[in-house]
């Protein structure tokens, strides 16, 4: 059986490949939203919208939410859902 010597040089190549392969899955990671159920301040923070817009969207059906407790929950694929449905198309 033959032993396979590794070299610090060898560690430090490793290394690097192991850190540029973490950067790029941190890259991807951060362009998409990472949890499926967002609270009412994250949405707010994600549309820029105020807390009585947030409300209104409630109210009138546009946005759907799950209530436990005394917490409000949004689903991130029906917010993109809704964002889709409701694009405006100019066509100048």
């Amino acid at each position: 059986m033959a032993a396979t010597i590794i070299t610090t040089d060898d560690l430090r190549e490793f290394k690097m490949e192991l850190l540029d392969d973490i950067k790029k899955l941190l890259t991807n990671q951060s362009s998409t939203v990472s949890k499926r159920w967002l609270k009412s301040p994250e949405v707010r923070e994600f549309l820029g919208i105020s807390p009585g817009t947030l409300q209104n969207l409630r109210i009138n059906g546009t946005l759907p939410y799950t209530k436990v407790g005394g917490v409000l929950y949004y689903d991130y694929e029906e917010i993109m859902t809704v964002m889709k449905q409701n694009r405006i198309h100019n066509k100048f």
